[in-house]
């Protein structure tokens, strides 16, 4: 690994945890409903969208009726997204004159952005108009972020409370993230992101003079290029912050419109972890001991670290066959990568985004060496739980530290605890559920792909690397990443609805057995510690809990991997599997 790739790594993890930690505090205190100074500006909007709904926002829910109040507001997303696709030619702010959006290409993307995948199977600036990109997009960017801070804010209250029947308020959860969390955020990195040259404009796409005539696949002579243009940077910024991923142009941020300078590539790195980061700290306060977020963090990081530093070691090494052909090796792997960025600062953008359910890229992931491209995958099929989704990475980390305990309290002859709950059958029924339905999505779905003719049409590249393709795929969309290893054709009716069904299993199977988590969490009593206690905040638990995670997702995955990326490398590296 090479000095800059150091230097560049170090100064990403060391602003993450700076900017975290204030960041994490006040997180903490919008999710208790405690005045901060942003009230001050936006509490008469917040009242007022409470009196426009009808919702009394100090009226607390059951675990029940929270679950029922998610899925619904989801649905009502998912069809709202769809409609909008279907009928984008009879609405404003179509300067392209795009017809609409195909019927399962329009399913796939609805459940896709209200699910928090992103997963996109279509151009941007090809296929949807600025009103829907705005109106459907953007607002489902807010709100998937918000209702994963929201479902994260009632299972902490599960293991603040004792003996109490209720979890919150779904509605105040939703507004207050949305309001006080995301919305300034993403104005700041918005503007942020303009300044740098980001488009953000109402304006049709611009039609340019080539400086030397070009000759089309016909044999045309061309003299003009059309740069498509758009409202990007409002976009932008929140795809980010809120890890939905979705690109305003089709390759994402590798497109210069909307990632043009290096700072720009910095901060929307940055801004993929930064709350998912700051909510580990958050949940330390809400529940009262700031240890145990420090040791969420730490377990997370423990995880992060050494695969950031073997996917930016993979990208910065070339395969020996071009070596062999002459191709200088000392930049590294650049094929599928911007030259204006690198190879390292692809592969911390492609460790970041599936660490995180972000999806976004600066880079393809299909390019990467065998090695750099199953990082990436990997950290999906652990279940997004580094850093993971906004909300929903910690409260995925959560479920796995009540099966560490779990399996501690085995190991003992004891009933485990977490937080001063006794974990007991249900509560580790439910965390199966969690880990369990991902992983089927995952298998289940790529080998029906492999094994059919409609999932066998999309795959571009024969072999090891096609088979990865489609299990990069699908490890995406049941993990609600929304990444692509970009040789699959995916925008078929097969994978529009296989892929759409896994963000939905990935997405809302998960969310309601952790507010029955947290429904059960909240009527137990907190027990307090003793003598046989195992210590939740100590590095021995960082450990266990780190190797909990990894272990479970090598029992799931080796195999498939072993069939994709793996032999891939043995292949590429001259050995014989």
């Amino acid at each position: 690994m090479t000095a800059h790739a150091l230097l560049l790594c170090g100064a990403y993890v060391a602003v993450l945890v700076a900017l975290a930690i204030p960041l994490g505090s006040y997180c903490a205190r919008v999710v208790s409903g405690e005045a901060t100074f942003m009230q001050r500006l936006l509490g008469p909007l917040e009242r007022l969208l409470y009196r426009a709904a009808g919702v009394r926002p100090d009226a607390e829910m059951h675990w029940r009726d929270y679950t029922v109040a998610v899925l619904w507001f989801n649905l009502c997303g998912v069809l709202v997204v769809y409609g909008l696709q279907r009928l984008q030619h009879l609405l404003p702010l179509n300067p392209q004159e795009l017809g609409p959006v195909a019927p399962d290409l329009a399913f796939n993307t609805a459940v896709s952005f209200a699910s928090n995948t992103n997963w996109q199977a279509y151009g941007g600036e090809t296929t949807l108009s600025y009103f829907t990109q705005m109106v459907g997009l953007t607002t489902q960017n807010f709100v998937s972020a918000a209702t994963g801070i929201a479902v994260l804010a009632a299972l902490a209250r599960g293991f603040a409370r004792r003996r109490a029947e209720t979890i919150g308020n779904f509605w105040a959860d939703l507004v207050r993230a949305t309001l006080y969390v995301l919305l300034p955020l993403a104005l700041v990195l918005a503007v942020a992101l303009a300044a740098e040259g980001v488009v953000q404009t109402f304006a049709p796409a611009a039609e340019v003079e080539l400086m030397r005539a070009a000759t089309g696949p016909e044999g045309q002579v061309i003299t003009q290029q059309t740069i498509p243009l758009g409202p990007g940077a409002s976009q932008i910024a929140i795809k980010q912050l809120g890890t939905n991923g979705g690109g305003f142009y089709n390759v994402n941020s590798a497109h210069p419109l909307e990632n043009p300078t290096p700072l720009t590539n910095f901060l929307e790195c940055l801004a993929i972890l930064l709350i998912p980061a700051a909510l580990c700290l958050s949940f330390g306060k809400l529940v009262a001991d700031r240890r145990q977020g420090w040791a969420v963090l730490g377990a997370m990081f423990a995880i992060f670290l050494p695969l950031l530093g073997l996917c930016v070691w993979s990208e910065g090494q070339l395969a020996p066959q071009l070596v062999e052909l002459g191709v200088d090796p000392s930049a590294g792997n650049l094929e599928g990568k911007e030259v204006r960025l690198g190879a390292a600062a692809s592969a911390l953008w492609a460790t970041a985004t599936t660490a995180a359910s972000n999806g976004s890229v600066n880079a393809m992931h299909d390019s990467f060496n065998p090695l750099g491209g199953l990082v990436p995958m990997w950290l999906m099929q652990i279940g997004e739980v580094v850093f993971g989704g906004v909300g929903s990475g910690l409260y995925g980390m959560l479920v796995f530290a009540i099966l560490a305990v779990f399996l501690a309290g085995l190991m003992v002859g004891r009933t485990p605890e977490y937080l001063g709950k006794k974990i007991e059958a249900f509560e580790v029924k439910m965390a199966a559920l969690v880990v369990l339905l991902p992983s089927a999505g995952v298998l289940v779905g790529t080998a029906i792909a492999v094994a059919g003719e409609a999932g066998r049409a999309g795959i571009s590249n024969p072999g090891v690397h096609g088979f990865s393709e489609v299990l990069y795929g699908f490890s995406s969309a049941a993990n609600n990443n929304g990444s692509a290893f970009a040789g699959l054709g995916a925008n078929s009716w097969f994978y529009n609805l296989a892929l759409g069904l896994c963000m939905l299993v990935g997405r809302y199977g998960i969310i309601v057995p952790v507010l029955a988590l947290a429904g059960a969490l909240a009527r137990k009593q907190t027990v307090p510690p003793g003598p046989g206690t195992m210590p939740t905040h100590t590095p021995l638990f960082v450990f266990l809990l780190a190797a909990v995670v990894v272990l479970v997702g090598a029992l799931t995955f080796v195999p498939a991997l072993a069939l994709g990326p793996i032999v891939e490398h043995l292949q590429m590296s001259g050995a014989h599997p």
